[in-house]
Order: structure tokens, then sequence, then C-alpha cells
């Protein structure tokens, strides 16, 4: 500091001893107006330095620091320094921020921070998606105003930081959000909303499973112990009506092994320590074996059409791979009537190597393709049945195809037939 005054007054000093100088040499009036004519030239540069300091200061953003001369070098050079700090810590914050709202969009929960009137501070994209939000807009206002939910209204306004909401039918269609309050900071408080539809869709599809299974096992059981009784109760068990009973028997015992290697298959294919065993499938020979198990089935009941269009083979496992092509065949045969026409065909198309069966059946209502591949999912219950299905094949078929990175696709009107088909990417394709 002590440096900064001596600089600032060492050119009125020499100016004011040059002055006497000129007196003693030149008389007063030229002394005086030398050392006039200096301070005024020291006004005039400060002027200039102030003048340019003013016009940077209105955009120093936009204006390059001006170049002082003497003290206003120091003070443009210590204003440049600072300027440079700002701006890296600026750059830093806006970095950080940017991190901050990357992170916050990656988050798989929607999150608003609300104040202590419920008004909108900041969300995330996800919440915006969730409550029908636009940040761009709905800062500051009330989410009571933009969320009007009777239920989601007197949560909040219930302050309830422990139970989450379950709130149901939002601005999006068949949407179910877990809705949580946490209490922060001076009356502030996070919104934190999860999408849980998938969540619940797998629950209600567990109760369904574990509803169908014990109804699936129940039936052949009743019949079994039923004709055990009339058995028990016979004179004799040579007659007509034991026979039957026996044959019965020996039919919904059947259904319940089948019922149950169809399950244990399933839990083999979900268990994800059980790798898929990869060899080269010729699959023109492989479906020689599938048509043959079909035509039994059947029992010339159809008219089943093998057409292979390709030699190509794939590269997966062979067992997995008859059973969902004997699944899709045996599909069609149970759900087509008698004389109905079946055609079964190995192509490759766009790259891919495709299996379709297609039938000339009673065909599927839109409505209920989505879901075929759920487990013990009917359409035709009692048909399905009668003809000794179990209701998972289609679940199998779906689970083969996805361990082996293909697709399923179906297609179908009713009462004009289906077509079920398997597409296998390139880098299955086997030669």
């Amino acid at each position: 500091m002590s440096d900064l005054w001596q600089r600032a007054f060492s050119y009125p000093f020499f100016l004011l001893l040059f002055s006497l100088l000129l007196w003693a040499i030149f008389g007063s009036l030229v002394a005086v107006l030398v050392f006039a004519g200096g301070l005024l030239w020291f006004l005039v540069l400060h002027l200039r330095n102030l003048i340019a300091l003013l016009r940077w200061l209105e955009s120093p953003e936009e204006k390059i620091l001006p170049e002082g001369f003497g003290l206003w070098e120091d003070v443009f050079s210590r204003l440049y320094q600072m300027v440079r700090v700002h701006r890296q810590q600026r750059t830093q914050h806006v970095a950080a921020v940017q991190q901050m709202e990357q992170a916050t969009a990656a988050l798989p929960e929607g999150v608003v921070i609300l104040d202590a009137a419920d008004r909108i501070e900041w969300c995330n994209p996800l919440a915006e998606a969730h409550f029908g939000l636009n940040s761009a807009f709905d800062i500051g206002q009330q989410i009571t105003y933009l969320a009007r939910q009777p239920e989601f209204v007197r949560y909040l306004a219930a302050r309830d930081m422990v139970q989450p909401l379950i709130l149901r039918g939002t601005r999006q269609d068949d949407i179910t959000l877990s809705i949580k309050l946490i209490a922060y900071g001076e009356g502030k408080r996070l919104l934190i909303s999860r999408d849980i539809t998938q969540l619940e869709r797998l629950e209600n599809m567990r109760r369904d499973f574990v509803a169908n299974v014990s109804h699936e096992l129940r039936t052949p059981l009743t019949v079994v112990n039923g004709f055990v009784e009339t058995l028990q109760d016979m004179p004799t068990r040579d007659s007509e009506m034991a026979q039957r009973a026996l044959g019965l028997m020996s039919e919904q015992t059947s259904r319940m092994t089948h019922l149950v290697e169809d399950l244990l298959t399933l839990s083999r294919l979900e268990n994800e320590h059980n790798l898929l065993h990869e060899e080269e499938v010729d699959v023109r020979g492989l479906l020689r074996e599938v048509e043959q198990e079909g035509k039994l089935l059947s029992r010339e009941k159809h008219q089943i059409n093998l057409v292979v269009e390709t030699d190509a083979g794939l590269r997966g496992s062979r067992s997995e791979l008859r059973s969902a092509f004997a699944n899709l065949l045996s599909n069609a045969i149970r759900y087509t009537p008698d004389g109905g026409t079946i055609d079964v065909r190995w192509a490759q198309q766009d790259g891919q190597a495709v299996f379709s069966v297609k039938d000339s059946g009673i065909g599927i209502a839109p409505q209920h393709i989505a879901r075929l591949t759920e487990r013990f999912y009917r359409v035709d219950r009692s048909r399905s049945r009668e003809t000794g299905g179990t209701g998972l094949g289609l679940a199998i078929v779906k689970h083969i195809t996805i361990r082996h990175q293909a697709k399923l696709e179906i297609s179908s009107e009713e009462g004009r037939g289906s077509t079920f088909s398997l597409l296998f990417p390139a880098k299955r394709i086997r030669y």
C-alpha cells in the first residue's frame, strides 16, 4: 500500500520540484503555468482511463479490458486477474450445474423441489413427464395447480414424510406412480416420484400365475381322486366303468406330468446361471423331426406343409430350438379345425433367418395378442385343455427367443388363421 501512495504522489512531487526550478530561472509566471499544465495533463490522463474503465464496465463480457498508464496499469492488471478468476469459477460452476442436471436427468425417479408453500423451485425431466410440468413456465407455480388429483392434494396437505402415496391415473394413461416427500433445509421438501407400472404388472402376473397353477393342478387332481374313490367302491375292477376310469386317470396324470415338465423348463430358461449351450444346428434336419412329431399329434386331421427355402443353419441350442419350433407347430394344430392347413416355412429375409408357422385356424382377436406369451394365458381355455395344452408353450418360446437374441412376431385375424414367426439375427446364421 505504501508503494501505491509513493507512485501516486511521485508525479506531482517531481512536477512541483521542476516548477520551483523554473521559478528560480524564468520567474513565477512560467512556473505556475507549467505546474498548472502538468496537473491538467495528469487530470486528463486519469479521466481518460476512468472513462475507458466505465465503458468496459458497461459490457465486460464483450469488450477487452483496456490498457492503462501508471497506476491505472496496475488497476487494470488486477481487474484482469479478478475477471480471469471469476470466469474460471463461473466455468467451473456452469460445468458443475450441467453435471448435476445430467445426473438428475439420469435418475430413475422424478425429483421436484418444493418450497414451504408447495411452489415449484426446480424439477428434473422425468418429473415433468410424471406430472405434466414444463420447467420453462411452471417454476414458481404451486404444484397442486398443475397436478390436481384429490389424493395427491390431500397427501401434500398431510405432510406425510413416512408413507408413500400410490397414485394412479396420472396425466399419462396407464401410469402408476409411487410418490414420497422428503423434508430438507428450511421448510423445503423433495417430491420423489417413481414409475411402478411395470412392478404392479409383474405383481399381477405373479398373482395370476399362482392362481392359474393352482387351478391347472386342481382340475386333474380332482378327476384322479374322484375315479380313485369310484374304483375303491366298485366290487370288481374288470368292468367297462373301471377301464374308462383308469383311462381318464392316466390322461390326467399325463397332463400333470406335462405341466410340471413345462414349469421346470421355464425355471431352467429363467435361471441366469443356466448359460446357453451353443452348437451348430442343422435346421433342415431338425424341421424334419418337428414335422413328423406334428403329424403324429395331428393324426392326419390337418394338412401340414414343410417348405425349406434355405440351407442356412443356426448357432444355438438344438434342444431349445426344437422345443420352440415344436411348440409353435403344436399350437397351430390345437387351434386349427380338422381339415385345416398348416404351413411351416424356413427362409431368409432381409438378412435374417425366419422360421414361421401359418395356420388356417380360428385366429386371435387383437386385444389378446400382446398377452399370448404370459404363463397360462389362453384365448380359448376350454379348447386348449381339451387338446392337452398346458398354457406354457408360448412362454417357453418367448424365453428361448430371448436367449437366442431373436424376435417373436405374431399376426392374426379372427376366423382366418394366425402366423407365428421367429426372426433370428444374421450373427446366428451358419452355412
